[in-house]
């Protein structure tokens, strides 16, 4: 992988993380592209997926405050509350990587068929989420807590979009879209976290010469820069289009790209 595809990939992780548009499936298209494969592309997808974590650690630090804060005191309040939601957030996604995650390589190495029809599948949900009515809730309850955990585990298909699957599943289950996108990238954390420390297990296990393959050091920095960057922009504008409701445009997009990833990998 050189510099400058390391520079292209990185933004289009940082970019595709918070977009309902699936960093995976944008990721497996843009290696497939570049002919990257093998451990290669997978030591360099773990490193940008760990720099959007940190892009979001940046953004929402303040809501990441106010939670330790609450929950140094101890006691049953909003905070609580809160992080409770994100532990049961974190069940289902927590099954699949401890038992399945095996399985879940496999699929990603599968080829972009996979990829182009949960494109489609993002599409639907996006759409779908948009043009429901259902009846708004105040706060996010655990029961909620627990269904958008559950669309998250499903997110772990490439092209199957975390962001849009989770905002959408919490706006069909009638939860204030104020809210949704903040808990959707607080909930990842965790998650992403957890993996990338049983990948550096793995790693000191293998040895790290063997997980980096033709992977510079390089272009490992200058796509864990470009993903940090562009996940801090598109962090913050996220949030924003889903307070405004517009996420009806970025199921045209998906649809749009999951149509030519099929057509072109049939």
């Amino acid at each position: 992988m050189s510099d400058i595809e390391a520079l292209l990939l990185g933004l289009l992780q940082g970019l595709t993380e918070y977009l309902p548009v699936s960093s995976s499936g944008h990721l497996a298209i843009g290696a497939a592209l570049f002919g990257i494969e093998g451990e290669e592309n997978l030591t360099f997808t773990i490193a940008v997926h760990v720099a959007t974590v940190l892009s979001t650690l940046v953004v929402l630090w303040r809501e990441i405050v106010w939670l330790i804060k609450g929950f140094f005191k101890f006691k049953m309040n909003d905070e609580m509350r809160y992080i409770i939601n994100i532990l049961i957030s974190m069940i289902p996604v927590g099954i699949v990587g401890l038992f399945f995650k095996d399985k879940v390589e496999e699929v990603f190495g599968s080829g972009l068929v996979i990829v182009g029809c949960m494109l489609l599948l993002t599409a639907c949900l996006l759409a779908f989420s948009y043009y429901a009515r259902p009846r708004r809730k105040e706060k996010i309850s655990m029961k909620d807590a627990f269904i958008i955990g559950l669309a998250q585990a499903a997110a772990v298909m490439p092209g199957l979009s975390r962001s849009g699957s989770t905002i959408a599943t919490g706006l069909l289950l009638g939860n204030k879209k104020e809210k949704l996108a903040q808990f959707s990238f607080l909930m990842v954390i965790p998650p992403i976290l957890g993996e990338a420390l049983l990948d550096t297990i793995k790693v000191a296990k293998d040895g790290a010469q063997a997980a980096m393959g033709d992977l510079s050091l390089s272009a490992l920095a200058i796509g864990f820069a470009a993903a940090f960057i562009a996940g801090c922009f598109a962090c913050k504008w996220m949030i924003n289009l889903v307070k405004k409701g517009k996420l009806i445009y970025f199921a045209i997009y998906c649809a749009i790209v999951g149509a030519l990833t099929l057509a072109f990998s049939l």
